[in-house]
């Protein structure tokens, strides 16, 4: 199959590439202009697999979206290019707005004339769980059918592109499906995100900032159980569907360091003689903060028969000791 994935270089992004391109059948072209969150040292095997291409491009480029997309002619583009982190939301919102909603925008027109020559192309949107908004103290988990209610700069603009995705596939014929994921982690994620933040805090011997009182949950995937789920929606999935891909794991985000600082405690790739625990700083929440996200994956699991390998705590100490091991790559990106 021909793949082109948006935002190739990214955490997300570079793991579905290195995913797909195993396949040696597969061709994937990568789309990416290299901004802060992406990097050609995300994805190495740009260099050693001969079915992985780097296209330096921005989805605001309209023109050159377009001639890509007529040139390539995949069988699926997968998008994920967006600019993702709600604190960088909140301090300038306008970028958000630009690449989430006229990015999308510019990739479903183009798409719109691909469909015209390929007749069995795909417009895979890869979306969030923060569209929903805040369940607070409700028990309920979303669903397929659960209201938009966004809460933050960044989830807005998410919400808008689903829209924008919906309404081009009614009224231009375009065949799409959208998913919906919880938070990802796992290896090659931009050190500002959280599970990265606590772990480099930590071993940098800094203090580990908590927003609030720490008791915001959050659904955990990671991200190779993610990109597996993509692959199998993008080939198996109903056409004009959505899906909600979550790992199971809904826990608070102060439980989730203290689970690190223990991993960290008890390994001996670093010493420190009292616990990382000490390091735990609660800061100022930030504003309009979601106290609470869930999702329920049992459509995908009774359609696809999809379900996560990996287990949280597995997860957890496979990513602490990623980036015990690749302090190489995520130093850099400090700066």
């Amino acid at each position: 199959m021909k793949y082109l994935v948006t935002g190739g270089l990214g955490f997300i992004g570079s793991n579905l590439c290195r995913h797909l391109s195993r396949n040696k059948k597969n061709e994937i072209f990568v789309i990416d202009n290299l901004s802060y969150a992406g990097s050609k040292t995300s994805l190495p095997e740009l260099k050693k697999r001969k079915n992985l291409t780097h296209l330096n491009c921005s989805i605001l480029q309209k023109n050159k979206i377009k001639k890509i997309l007529l040139d390539v002619k995949p069988d699926f583009l997968m998008h994920l290019a967006a600019e993702t982190h709600v604190d960088r939301s909140i301090k300038g919102p306008r970028r958000f707005i630009e690449t989430n909603i006229l990015g999308t925008f510019n990739l479903l027109e183009a798409s719109k004339e691909l469909k015209q020559i390929k007749d069995n192309f795909l417009f895979l949107h890869v979306s969030t769980d923060e569209v929903f908004g805040d369940l607070g103290k409700s028990k309920k988990l979303f669903t397929e059918k659960t209201r938009y209610s966004p809460s933050s700069p960044y989830s807005a603009s998410k919400a808008s592109s689903d829209h924008l995705v919906r309404a081009w596939a009614k009224t231009f014929d375009l065949e799409y499906i959208i998913t919906n994921c919880s938070n990802n982690y796992g290896q090659f994620q931009h050190p500002e995100k959280l599970i990265p933040t606590i772990i480099i805090s930590a071993i940098s011997n800094k203090n580990i900032p908590i927003y609030g009182n720490g008791l915001q949950k959050r659904d955990w995937l990671h991200v190779n159980d993610h990109v597996t789920a993509l692959e199998l929606i993008a080939k198996k999935g109903k056409r004009m569907e959505t899906y909600l891909i979550g790992g199971g794991n809904h826990l608070t985000n102060l439980s989730i360091v203290k689970k690190i600082c223990d991993i960290l405690d008890k390994t001996k790739k670093i010493k420190k003689e009292n616990s990382f625990s000490d390091l735990i700083s609660f800061v100022q929440d930030r504003p309009g903060h979601d106290t609470s996200y869930a999702i329920d994956s049992s459509f995908l699991k009774k359609e696809l028969m999809w379900s996560p390998n990996m287990s949280f705590d597995k997860g957890l100490e496979k990513t602490v000791n990623w980036y015990l091991d690749n302090e190489k790559w995520w130093k850099p990106l400090l700066k």
